[in-house]
């Protein structure tokens, strides 16, 4: 659900799936409303204010591998290792645990606005964009 969402936000704003807005042509008057749903990176991608969490993976996975996933760092979708079976307290006390740390701090640096590009991490479609240094204060 959150995957359509961010979906419909980049039609309603004109951004594409890479995170880019094609430039407008001289008729066309730009809207800036989008900065309350994302920011601009160093290198001129808009990405979502979102972070996904989910213990089990394989709905992650499904916004990681689909059409929309260069719009998203890496870093923005966090998973555990396996699902709760719906058990709050298995959530909570024993499974959650395990990435709650990693939850508060993307969260926190969400919040702040000061998503740093992780040292070391690669992949060709975030490595073609030069550098993903964060989002504009």
């Amino acid at each position: 659900m959150g995957n359509a969402c961010w979906e419909l936000y980049c039609l309603e704003h004109g951004i594409l799936p890479d995170g880019t807005i094609p430039a407008p042509k001289p008729s066309e008057q730009v809207d800036s409303s989008f900065e309350t749903f994302f920011c601009e990176t160093a290198a001129g991608k808009h990405v979502p204010r979102a972070v996904f969490i989910d213990l089990e993976p394989t709905v992650i996975d499904e916004i990681r591998t689909g059409t929309y996933r260069l719009l998203f760092h890496p870093e923005q979708l966090i998973t555990g290792k396996e699902d709760a079976a719906n058990n709050y307290a298995r959530g909570h006390y024993t499974i959650g645990k395990e990435i709650i740390d990693n939850v508060s701090a993307r969260i926190r640096k969400m919040a702040s606005r000061k998503i740093s590009f992780v040292s070391g991490w690669a992949s060709a479609a975030w490595q073609s964009s030069a550098a993903w240094a964060g989002c504009r204060v």
